[in-house]
Formats: structure tokens, C-alpha cells, sequence
């Protein structure tokens, strides 16, 4: 049953996450925190931080990181196999209908109305993950905030937007800091 849930679940998202990645968090969330319980809203965080930080889609690390997590390497192989079922399905038809339809005023314009829809999934997705890094208790109140989570936020933004430092490199600062401020919390506690 529980291989049945995973692989509906995945094949929801699969078919669902237009716009890549970004937007198809919310779906991610929608069912293995709200829905299922699989995870809670912090594992989640983790889980996109890590989906990010490895090679491959959100969705299909998502999907084989909750399969494992729930079930063991078959439900790890089952949930990635719903996962990736619908875009390759998809994709084959519309290459074939793209090919075929690609001149066509309909289509082009119908392809420019997903764009704001699209962006909003993903703007609603990063609103999600910044409110659980900041306030890991759901609550936001001033008093909750974890200043050194907005500080680091904010430094990094400033170093990819306006130093143009490497993204990666960031990721890697970040996580020193964090580690740092966390070590110096301790030996202080």
C-alpha cells in the first residue's frame, strides 16, 4: 500500500511541476508534509537543501529521498519511477506536436501565459523556505527570528547579486557560517 501512496503521490508531482525545480516545491510540500506526514516542514527545508546541493532535478531527488526515507531502495525506485513516468510521456508527445505546431500564434501564446504562472509557484516557493529558515517554528514573531539565518540570507544575496561571487562557493560560505556560528553557540552554552 505504502508503495501504491508513494508512487501516486510522485506521479502527481511529476505530471504537475511545470516550471521546473522551484515550482514544483509547493507541490513537493502539498504531499509529503501536508497530506502524507511523511516529513515535517523542517525536514522538508532540508530536504530541498540537499535536493539542491546534489546532482539532478528537486523533484526526482525529493522523490527518491522520501521513497527511501518511507520505504526502504523500493520505495526510494518506486517514487523516483512516479517522478519522472509523466515528463517522459509529456515530453515525447510535445516534442512530436512542438515540431509539428511550433510556427502557430496559439501556441506561442499559450506558452507565454504559463510564464506568470510559473513564476509565481516559484516566488511562493522560496517565500515558504525563507519563513521556515527564519522562524523554524512556524510562528513569525519577531522574538522567533533566527537573526543569524537573515544575516547570512542577506550576505549572500549581496555576494551573488552584486559581487557576482560563484553561487557554489556561496553555498559552501554559508554553510561555514552557520557552522561557526553554531560552534561558537555551543562552546559558549
Amino acid at each position: 500500500m505504502i508503495y501504491l501512496q508513494l508512487f501516486l503521490s510522485f506521479l502527481q508531482i511529476g505530471a504537475f511541476s511545470f516550471g521546473g525545480g522551484y515550482a514544483a516545491m509547493p507541490l513537493i510540500q502539498s504531499q509529503v508534509v501536508d497530506s502524507h506526514k511523511w516529513l515535517s516542514m523542517a525536514e522538508f527545508t532540508n530536504l530541498i537543501t540537499i535536493s539542491q546541493m546534489t546532482p539532478g532535478p528537486i523533484a526526482v531527488n525529493s522523490a527518491t529521498f522520501v521513497g527511501l526515507k518511507v520505504a526502504g531502495i523500493g520505495g526510494a525506485a518506486i517514487a523516483t519511477a512516479g517522478c519522472i513516468l509523466p515528463s517522459c510521456i509529456l515530453v515525447t508527445l510535445l516534442a512530436k506536436l512542438y515540431l509539428r505546431y511550433r510556427k502557430m500564434d496559439l501556441l506561442q501564446g499559450i506558452l507565454g501565459m504559463l510564464r506568470p504562472a510559473v513564476v509565481a509557484l516559484i516566488a511562493s516557493a522560496g517565500v515558504s523556505i525563507l519563513v521556515t529558515a527564519f522562524w523554524p517554528e512556524g510562528m513569525i514573531l519577531i522574538q522567533k527570528t533566527q537573526i543569524d539565518m537573515v544575516i547570512i540570507f542577506i550576505v549572500a544575496v549581496y555576494l551573488i547579486q552584486f559581487r557576482k561571487m560563484n553561487p557554489v562557493l556561496v553555498m559552501v560560505l554559508s554553510g561555514v557560517a552557520k557552522l561557526g556560528i553554531y560552534l561558537v553557540g555551543s562552546f559558549l552554552l
